[in-house]
Parts: structure tokens; sequence; C-alpha cells
């Protein structure tokens, strides 16, 4: 008996401060949407791996963003950028570059809000000084992007920024067979550049423009960044240029040869351009990997809040209702 008394002075007690227990609850919700918003969930996400093209075809001016011409390789960059922008909270990147025959890793997969300005510094430092070797073999960079790939330990979807310009020029000789790629479904090919044939322009090891590629240059290295800058000495005087306008290398977007390697591995090819519809292409792909990583439960917390702050009235509604009934 008496422990059912002092249950009913406690309840008593409670109900007396019912108002100061609902606003005491709202501010412990809304506390924790401002310092513990997340949860550790494993869920399904996006896992992007970007491969950008660093060969010195890919600073080539003939794309335009923002009504002025740019290389292809700040088209690239921009591209690139707007993609992190525009992904959700919980979206995974990471980034590599290709030259010469490989690719290589500039960092694993990183979540994109808690990592947005690592990911985001990296991608503006992307340049054709990164390049290791001269020359650029694009069916070889495919090999070496399914390396890379399987290093990431976890499923991803891999968008390879280019414009296809092979050196030398693939042939029946030098093709490459690649029965043997196994991540065709995972490689988007993005083509990145113009249709009409544009001159290369050329960079001392100070990436001080200097002209452009000559036709003949002895390392005809299109596309890629030359034996001479292995040896920054040999700069002096600077490289070899076009001598004149008809004497120069011309590149542009090689989109056929995108599409027949794309079609070889069983993988996709699209052309890069600064629209809703290219990142809407990218975005609608699915879940490409399972990862334990935070999920909000900031709108839990608020909504929570916002539910109690009339709750608080409910005494004052349930005496005006019965007032009015009376």
């Amino acid at each position: 008996m008496r422990r059912v008394v002092r249950w009913r002075h406690a309840w008593r007690w409670v109900k007396d401060r019912y108002e100061a227990w609902l606003y005491l609850a709202v501010v412990l919700l809304l506390l924790l949407a401002v310092f513990k918003p997340q949860i550790q969930l494993k869920q399904q996400v996006h896992n992007t791996l970007l491969i950008a093209d660093v060969s010195q075809s890919m600073n080539a001016e003939d794309v335009s963003l923002n009504g002025k011409q740019v290389s292809r390789m700040e088209y690239t960059r921009h591209l690139m950028r707007r993609l992190v922008e525009s992904s959700a909270c919980g979206t995974y990147f990471s980034l590599g570059v290709f030259s010469a025959e490989d690719v290589a890793l500039l960092f694993m997969p990183l979540e994109v809000c808690a990592n947005y300005d690592v990911i985001v510094d990296a991608i503006a430092h992307l340049e054709w000084r990164m390049s290791w070797r001269g020359n650029s073999r694009i069916s070889f960079g495919v090999k070496g992007a399914a390396k890379a790939f399987d290093s990431l330990n976890a499923p991803a979807r891999l968008l390879f920024f280019t414009d296809g310009d092979e050196a030398p020029k693939v042939n029946a000789i030098n093709k490459l067979n690649l029965d043997d790629v196994q991540i065709g479904e995972h490689m988007v090919f993005v083509g990145v550049g113009g249709s009409e044939d544009v001159p290369i322009p050329r960079y001392n090891s100070s990436n001080q423009w200097v002209g452009y590629w000559s036709s003949d240059a002895k390392e005809n290295s299109a596309g890629a960044v030359g034996v001479t800058y292995n040896d920054t000495s040999r700069d002096d005087p600077d490289p070899v240029v076009a001598s004149a306008d008809y004497d120069r290398y011309l590149s542009k977007l090689e989109e056929g040869y995108l599409k027949e390697l794309a079609e070889e591995i069983g993988g996709q090819y699209v052309h890069g351009d600064d629209r809703p519809e290219f990142y809407a292409f990218v975005q609608k792909q699915k879940p490409a990997a399972s990862f334990v990583t935070a999920y909000s439960v900031r709108w839990l917390y608020l909504s929570l809040a916002l539910a109690l702050i009339p709750a608080a009235y409910w005494p004052y509604i349930r005496q005006w209702r019965k007032s009015q009934a009376a």
C-alpha cells in the first residue's frame, strides 16, 4: 500500500512539472542534433574512382568553360570538382592519374563531407607535370586502371577522364588485347576535348609555355610528357617546338576510339559536358560498395524536438475542450 502511495506521489510530482520535463527533453534533443548527429551503419554507398589523364595533349585548349576557352585538363578538374560538390554525404571518392602506360592512385576512398577540402584540393592540383614518362597508351592504361581498382578492396564506379589521344597511335601491330580485363561493367570513359584538330602547347619544366609540339619531334609524344622532361637540365635551351603552323602536331578528342575500347571491355562511354545531364548520368549509377559509414540522424532529433513543443500545451488544450463541452 505504501508503495502505491509512493508511486502516486511520484507521478503527481512529475505531472506538476510536465512542461518543464518536456522543455528539458527538447533541449536534450537539440544538443544531440548539434553534438552527435550521426550513428555508424553499414549501408550501400556510391564509391567512385576518378582517374585523370595527365598527358600533355590534355593541355590543348579546345573546350569552353563559362564562355572562356580552356584546356582539357582545366575542364577535367572542373567536371571532377562539380561531381564532388553535387554528391551527397556518405559518398566516397578516390583519385588517380594516368600517364604513359599505367595508373597511380593518389588516395584511397574518402567520405566526401568529412574530407571535402582534401578531395577538392587534390583535384585542383592535377596537371601534366605529374606524368612520370613519355608517350600515352590508353589501352595499357585500362589494365593499369584495373590494378588500381583491385587495390581499393571495395567495388567502385571508375570514371576515366581522357581525350583518347595515344602516342604512338594504336594500330594492328601495337594494339593490346583486353580480353582479360574484368572491370568493364564498372568502367566509364569520360571523353574530354573538341572534335576539331588543335595544336598541343609545349611547356618547359617550370611550366612556362615555349611553343607547340612539332609533328616530327623525336619523342613523338603527343599526349605525353616526352623524355625531355625526365632531365630538367635539358630545358636549357627550351625544348624543341614547331617552327611553323604546318609543323604543329594536332590533336582532338578520339571519341570513336574510346567508344571502341568501352565496347571491347563491356564498359560505357559518355562525353564530358558541364551540363546537368552529365552529372545526372553519374549520380544515377547504382551504389557500388557497402561500407560502415556515418549516417546522419539530425533530422530525427530535430523532428522529435519540434513535436514535443506543441505537446507542452496539451493540458491547456484538454482543459479548453472540457470547458467547451460543458
